[in-house]
């Protein structure tokens, strides 16, 4: 998603290299990202979603890591990132691949898969930490 002269906003698909992917320790092979209400907005004109620009959409993702300069994320894992500032100001999940700052990376529960994370995704997550706010 890029902005144009006239502050229209210009959706497009563009070869990148992981070369051009921001900063951070993590780098994932993406398997999933859902598409959440978020995404949707960022594409339209005069968005109030998205801090930069040129800006790679997807506020979440799942997927394996390839590199990883954090003692506590190993290569292999699989792992889902959701919200921070991700497809926000920092490339998000609607690429092959995504390179992300350790806080934000969290290891995929034993009992999930890759695609059951990103079917839930971020509305999902946020939606069962209001059932279980509402449960106390």
């Amino acid at each position: 998603v890029d902005k144009n002269n006239d502050g229209s906003v210009n959706s497009d698909f563009t070869q990148l290299t992981t070369d051009d992917l921001p900063e951070g320790e993590v780098l994932i092979k993406v398997h999933y990202s859902g598409i959440n209400y978020k995404d949707a907005l960022a594409t339209t004109d005069n968005n109030q979603i998205l801090k930069s620009y040129p800006m790679v959409p997807g506020i979440d993702l799942a997927g394996t890591v390839v590199k990883s300069e954090d003692p506590t994320i190993n290569e292999g894992e699989e792992v889902i990132v959701t919200s921070y500032d991700m497809g926000v100001s920092h490339y998000g999940g609607f690429s092959e691949y995504a390179r992300v700052n350790p806080d934000w990376v969290v290891k995929l529960p034993d009992n999930m898969t890759l695609e059951e994370a990103m079917i839930y995704g971020t509305a999902g997550y946020t939606a069962g930490l209001a059932i279980e706010k509402l449960e106390k």
